[in-house]
């Protein structure tokens, strides 16, 4: 007889997850949500209506993107260290920062492993969701925490109830529970009830699992979505007027490093700032992300932790009014080289990527953090003369995307090429983009007011219904003919700017000369000419232009004026003395394009023919 018992088969574990693998399943997550940027934009109503959260999530997500391809033998814990922390580096809006701060909250718990198995994957994500809704000062249900948190849980029932299950088919488990939890949203915020959408973060979290999860399951990739035509988008979600219009103007970030960041007494700060706080990373860097009225008064905080970079502050009412216009079928975006007013700026929807402002160790973004009368009062009294620089190649970039998201096509006009790499910046991230042929960069070969007149002139070629294609033939025939000049009250800003030599100056003043410069249709600065004496300069500088305008068509002047309001009154009512056809006389302040070399008193002119369109009457024509 035999006593010998049979042998038991061994148990089957499921089979972990490495590095590679899953780095191409977080590609393809990604490229979902960026399939998605279009819809997401479009049923964005919280936490502000701001119609952003798909481009947001998409370049925050974006960033991981170089270190999930290349080489095989990737190693998970150091994989997710390092897309952690690209994530915080890149994150934007408050999803992204919540993004950013959830895969933090994986990394702290993967740590060093090389795989993933289920039990350490529901830690991981557990941990996560533990991460994000303590990175809010005000974590609310209905929003992408629920989803996040909906993961985790389902995650947390799946190993503990069927623990043998292989991880992919835990996750489609998971990606159900998150999918209910997306539709539950509307239920628990009523701004999302009155528009009729689920959370646009919670979707665009879900999207992502679905791309990880569909490409574990079947081994098929999404891939980078092909750009799509306007009226290939989802349909524009209709929002009422009573949803979520926020008492703060700017969607306000910056990142913060140090040895050491003392996170609650910096959330303890922030909070009296504004709302929808985000404060993401760790002690030594973080992410803050806030909706404020004073940007400034936000980055001088920061500045108390630890030493700031990547400040950025977006216009939530302008991309509001700008995405609910049903008019208009191309935005128009400039760099604030361009000097409009704000009734302008305002009207037409101009959108403005700011340039960077460096005093010393102090920096600013122009025309948001910093005012035109506070920096000539910085001008004048700091003694480290600025530096300006173009923006960051990730503003221009999520501007167009996110416009792209609501028109057919965008229009950046942009200074001078032959001052400034703010055009070729432009145009590299408009290549960039995901709409490249619908976003179109012009350079203006101009500056200041010059350049404002015709940023305005397209955004009321767009305001009257014209077509992308006129209006870009119009600018480019305007683009020659609007003439740009100023006269500088002291030559010893461009001195310390290095525009000048020290003698040219000296020899100025002691003969008393007062040169006009102007940009030349080359688009470089040069002299226009110059009369002897310094008295009646205004007046003088009047029948200046007034002599090189013959045409006797109407002409539209810009006057532009470095915290000299009064000269600039009386310079535009002496130009329409001298010139009778003058129409449109407009005054504003003189930004730091011209104004960084020309100083305090500097004023400037531009003058542009006035035959494309008559807005006074509401009607418009092409030559």
């Amino acid at each position: 007889m035999n006593d010998t018992k049979p042998t038991l088969a061994p148990t089957p574990t499921p089979t972990p997850i490495n590095g590679d693998t899953f780095a191409t399943a977080l590609q393809s997550g990604i490229y979902r949500v960026i399939g998605q940027q279009d819809y997401l934009n479009r049923i964005n109503v919280f936490p502000v209506a701001d119609s952003d959260t798909g481009t947001n999530l998409s370049l925050s997500l974006s960033a991981a993107l170089p270190l999930l391809s290349g080489d095989k033998n990737k190693h998970l814990g150091q994989l997710l260290a390092a897309t952690a922390d690209a994530l915080l580096d890149s994150a934007r809006g408050n999803s992204g920062a919540i993004i950013a701060q959830f895969f933090q909250g994986l990394s702290d718990s993967v740590g060093d492993s090389a795989e993933l198995t289920p039990e350490s994957f529901a830690a991981a994500v557990t941990i996560g969701a533990e991460y994000s809704r303590d990175a809010l000062s005000q974590p609310r249900e209905g929003t992408i925490l629920s989803a996040i948190s909906a993961y985790a849980d389902a995650l947390t029932q799946q190993v503990t109830t069927t623990p043998l299950t292989e991880l992919a088919a835990q996750l489609k488990f998971a990606n159900r529970a998150v999918n209910v939890a997306v539709e539950m949203t509307p239920t628990q915020l009523d701004v999302l009830k009155k528009a009729g959408v689920v959370d646009a973060g919670a979707k665009g979290f879900a999207e992502l699992l679905d791309g990880i999860t569909n490409y574990l399951i079947s081994g098929e990739r999404t891939t980078r979505p092909e750009t799509r035509l306007l009226d290939e988008l989802p349909a524009r979600v209709d929002i009422p007027d009573v949803v979520n219009k926020s008492q703060y103007r700017y969607c306000t970030e910056c990142l913060l490093t140090d040895t050491s960041i003392d996170r609650r007494k910096l959330r303890e700060a922030l909070n009296g700032l504004g709302d929808s706080v985000v404060l993401a990373g760790t002690k030594r860097k973080a992410r803050i992300h806030i909706h404020a009225n004073e940007p400034e008064a936000v980055f001088d905080l920061a500045r108390q932790f630890g030493q700031l970079s990547g400040e950025k502050a977006d216009d939530m009412r302008r991309q509001h009014s700008a995405t609910q216009n049903q008019t208009r079928s191309f935005a128009v975006v400039t760099d604030s080289g361009a000097d409009i007013t704000d009734a302008n700026l305002e009207r037409f929807d101009i959108h403005m990527v700011p340039c960077r402002i460096q005093f010393g160790d102090r920096g600013y973004m122009d025309k948001v953090s910093i005012s035109a009368d506070e920096f000539y009062t910085e001008l004048n009294n700091n003694p480290h003369h600025p530096t300006t620089s173009q923006p960051a190649p990730g503003d221009f970039r999520r501007q167009f995307q996110f416009l792209a998201s609501h028109f057919s096509d965008v229009i950046s006009i942009n200074l001078t090429s032959a001052a400034s790499g703010t055009y070729e910046g432009a145009r590299a991230a408009a290549a960039r983009s995901n709409a490249p042929g619908r976003i179109h960069v012009i350079d203006s070969l101009n500056a200041s007011v010059g350049q404002g007149q015709l940023v305005v002139m397209a955004a009321e070629c767009a305001a009257l219904g014209h077509s992308v294609d006129d209006t870009l033939r119009v600018l480019r025939e305007r683009i020659p003919i609007t003439k740009t000049f100023a006269i500088l009250y002291d030559l010893k800003y461009a001195v310390r700017g290095g525009r000048l030599p020290r003698w040219i100056r000296l020899i100025a003043d002691l003969i008393r000369v007062t040169p006009v410069i102007c940009i030349k249709p080359s688009g470089r600065i040069g002299l226009a000419g110059c009369w002897l004496g310094r008295s009646s300069r205004v007046k003088r500088f009047a029948k200046f232009i007034a002599g090189r305008y013959r045409d006797e068509n109407s002409v539209e002047i810009s006057v532009g004026h470095a915290s000299c309001l009064d000269d600039a009154t009386h310079l535009a009512d002496e130009l329409q003395k001298y010139i009778p056809n003058a129409s449109n006389v407009s005054i504003c302040d003189m930004g730091t394009a011209i104004g960084v070399h020309g100083g305090p008193g500097t004023l400037i002119v531009s003058t542009r023919p006035f035959d494309l369109l008559d807005v006074a009457t509401g009607s418009g024509r092409f030559d």
